[in-house]
C-alpha cells in the first residue's frame, strides 16, 4: 500500500460491535473464574485438575489449526515430552514445581521450534502426517530411553512446594494453582488471538496466497503459532506430570494426538471456548464411562459422529451462530 493512501478506518458500528464482543468475552472469563473458584464443592477436584489441563492443551492446539490453518496430527509430542521433562526435573534432579513446570514448558517451545521449522515447508495433509512422524519419534524416545522409564514411565513425582511455600501435596492448593496456569494460559491464547499477530494469521489461514501479496512472510507467521501452540501444549503436559505424579508413554502415543482434535472439533474450532468445552465433554466421559471399558472409544466416536453432522461448527460454533457474536 502506497504511503499517501490513508488506512480505511473502522466505522462506529464496527468499534462498538468489537467493544460488545469484548464484554461479552470479559463476562464469560468472570463466570468461568467465579465457576472455577466454586467447583471444588461440586466435583472431584483431581478429575477437575485433569480436565483443566486437557482444556488448556485443546486450546492451545486450537491456536494453530482453528487460528493457524494448520493441522497437526503430533501434538501428543509437546505435551507428553513436557510432561517427561518437568517429571524428570522434578524428580531426579529436584527442582521447585514452578521451575520443573517451566523446564518442561520449554522444552516443549525449544521442540516446537525444531520440528516447526521443518514441518511448515508441506502444506494439508503432508504437513500433518511430517507432524504425526516427528511424534512418533518422541514416543520411541520415551519408549527406549533409560531416563523415561520405559513402559513404567516416570512414577511418583514429588509435589514439592511451590516458591518454596505453597504445599502443593494439598489438594485443594494444587488445584487453585492449575486454574491459575490454565485461567494464564487461556488468557495468553485470548491475547494472541485478538492481537494483530493474530489478525494476519487469521489472513493466512482464510487465503495465503492473497497474505503473500500484500507483503507477508507467512513462513514465519506460521512457525511462529506453531511454537506458541507447542509451548502452551508443554505447558498443559508439564502441569499434568505434577498433577497426576505421572509421566507415561500414553502422554506421547498418537491416540493422544487424535483426542486433542476430537475435543476441538467437538466443541469448536477456531473459537476461544470451545475447545474447553470439547475437553470438558471427553474427560467427562473418561472419567465417568471408565466402567464400560473399551466402549468409551465407542462412545466417543458416536459422539463425534453426532457432532459432525448436527454440528458442523461444534458446540460453542452453533452457540456463536445463534446469538451472531464470535465465542
Amino acid at each position: 500500500m502506497s504511503a499517501d493512501v490513508p488506512a480505511s478506518v473502522p466505522g462506529p458500528q464496527s468499534v462498538e460491535r468489537t467493544r460488545s464482543d469484548g464484554r461479552l468475552h470479559a463476562a464469560i472469563f468472570i463466570v468461568l473464574g467465579a465457576f472455577l473458584l466454586i467447583a471444588p464443592g461440586l466435583f472431584y477436584p483431581f478429575f477437575l485438575m485433569k480436565l483443566l489441563c486437557f482444556a488448556l492443551f485443546a486450546c492451545a492446539f486450537n491456536l494453530l489449526l482453528g487460528y493457524g490453518g494448520l493441522l497437526s496430527f503430533g501434538h501428543a509430542a509437546f505435551f507428553g515430552s513436557a510432561s517427561y521433562v518437568s517429571a524428570h526435573a522434578a524428580k531426579i534432579w529436584g527442582l521447585p514445581p514452578e521451575l520443573a513446570i517451566l523446564t518442561g514448558t520449554l522444552s516443549a517451545g525449544v521442540l516446537g521450534l525444531v520440528f516447526g521449522s521443518l514441518a511448515i515447508r508441506r502444506q494439508g495433509i503432508y504437513f500433518a502426517m511430517v507432524t504425526l512422524a516427528f511424534a512418533q519419534m518422541i514416543y520411541f524416545v520415551a519408549l527406549q530411553a533409560p531416563f523415561t522409564g520405559g513402559e513404567d514411565g516416570i512414577q511418583a513425582v514429588p509435589q514439592g512446594r511451590m516458591f518454596g511455600f505453597i504445599d502443593l501435596s494439598n489438594m485443594t492448593t494444587l488445584y487453585y494453582v492449575v486454574c491459575v496456569i490454565f485461567m494464564l494460559g487461556v488468557l495468553a491464547i485470548y491475547r494472541i488471538v485478538h492481537s494483530p499477530f493474530g489478525q494476519v494469521l487469521k489472513a493466512i489461514r482464510d487465503n495465503e496466497p492473497r497474505a503473500i501479496s500484500l507483503g507477508y512472510r507467512t513462513d514465519r507467521y506460521k512457525l511462529a503459532v506453531f511454537v506458541l501452540s507447542a509451548t502452551l501444549a508443554g505447558l498443559a503436559g508439564a502441569t499434568k506430570a505434577i498433577v497426576v505424579q505421572l509421566a507415561s508413554l500414553t502422554d506421547v502415543y498418537w491416540a493422544m494426538s487424535g483426542e486433542v482434535v476430537l475435543m476441538t472439533l467437538l466443541g469448536g474450532m477456531g473459537t476461544i471456548f470451545g475447545p474447553m468445552a470439547g475437553a470438558a465433554i471427553i474427560i467427562t466421559m473418561q472419567n465417568y464411562f471408565a466402567g464400560f471399558g473399551a466402549w468409551v472409544t465407542v462412545a466417543q466416536g458416536v459422539v463425534f459422529v453426532i457432532a459432525v453432522l448436527a454440528f458442523r461448527e461444534g458446540i460453542v460454533g452453533i452457540i456463536a451462530k445463534w446469538l451472531r457474536r464470535p465465542l
